[in-house]
């Protein structure tokens, strides 16, 4: 399908406020309101073929200049049968970083959400066993936000855990 009539058909779907695209060489984006999120996800899978989430990934936008949103959460998504990729963006914000989990869609946003989770902080509604999956249950903080210090990474669960000062 060309990517034109994808995001005529979103945005038929979803509402022209909800959804906008861009494209940059083979790149094709849409860009979607948190609360529309699922219903881009769920309409680019059943109708669309996009039948494979093949990334899920954040990136925290603190301490860039221009930027007006803290996070922005990235799907890539693939359509096996007929090769098309599209990227689908979305933004959060603080104090509430929450957007609905993907996992029921597929299976394979389990362990990506849940990364996503541990290094940022973002919650994913929904998600059957949200939890840390990198670092251990009682590590402090999200280590790829960019408010976080990593010179006082955790120094007491380092010397209580392992019994070592961290030597940071």
């Amino acid at each position: 399908m060309p990517f034109d009539a994808l995001v005529a058909a979103a945005q038929q779907r979803l509402g022209a406020d909800a959804v906008s695209s861009s494209q940059f060489r083979d790149n094709r984006r849409l860009h979607v309101a948190p609360h529309r999120l699922l219903d881009l996800l769920r309409l680019l899978k059943e109708e669309h073929g996009f039948d494979m989430l093949a990334e899920l990934t954040a990136v925290d936008y603190l301490k860039y200049p221009n930027a007006s949103d803290r996070f922005g959460v990235i799907y890539v998504l693939l359509n096996n049968t007929t090769g098309e990729r599209v990227i689908v963006k979305t933004v959060v914000n603080e104090p509430e970083i929450m957007l609905p989990s993907a996992f029921a869609l597929w299976k394979g946003a389990d362990w990506m959400e849940r990364e996503v989770f541990d290094m940022f902080g973002i919650v994913f509604d929904g998600h059957p066993d949200l939890k840390r999956i990198l670092l251990p249950d009682g590590w402090q903080g999200h280590p790829l936000r960019k408010d976080y210090n990593i010179l006082q990474q955790d120094t007491e669960w380092v010397k209580i855990n392992l019994g070592i000062e961290s030597g940071q």
